[in-house]
């Protein structure tokens, strides 16, 4: 599994160094707009959690059932930015969010194209690194409606 998340450290939505994206109004409801704006957004709380280990917001934001979202807390618990686990361009960036759905039981579907940068990984200080080239990827994704606004249910990072 490789690292992944939208906007970097510093740029607007993000945050600022140490906290947490925050929901930002445009991804609030159960709109498509809205449900774009909340992909987007969560990539930003993929980015942050690579950055810091910290994956309590981006877990906050999914539904308990979501795997993939469980196996990349997982990770980037044990591989990130703060303990030299990642250096580089680790960041995932949205290109467009040409792909929405809504499918049934009132979860919304899709598909967002990303561009993840050029970094290194280490799995233990010991380990020998792994480089990564920039790569384009398509984020799948379903989200489900929890309290008025969409959260991740299911994603999976595919190799364009």
């Amino acid at each position: 599994m490789s690292p992944t998340g939208s906007a970097t450290p510093g740029s607007p939505g993000s945050g600022t160094p140490g906290t947490a994206p925050q929901r930002p109004k445009t991804a609030t409801g159960l709109s498509l707009s809205a449900g774009e704006a909340f992909v987007r957004y969560y990539v930003s709380l993929l980015n942050y959690a690579s950055t810091t280990g910290d994956s309590e917001p981006m877990m906050s934001a999914a539904t308990g059932e979501c795997s993939q979202c469980k196996l990349y807390a997982d990770y980037v618990s044990k591989v990130n930015a703060a303990n030299g686990g990642l250096t580089g361009d680790y960041f995932e960036r949205v290109n467009d969010v040409p792909d929405l759905f809504r499918g049934e039981g009132g979860l919304l579907g899709g598909h967002a194209t990303v561009t993840i940068g050029a970094y290194t990984s280490k799995d233990s200080p010991s380990a020998k690194p792994v480089t990564s080239m920039v790569r384009k990827y398509k984020r799948e994704f379903t989200l489900s409606p929890q309290q008025g606004s969409w959260v991740m249910s299911a994603m999976r990072l595919v190799p364009q």
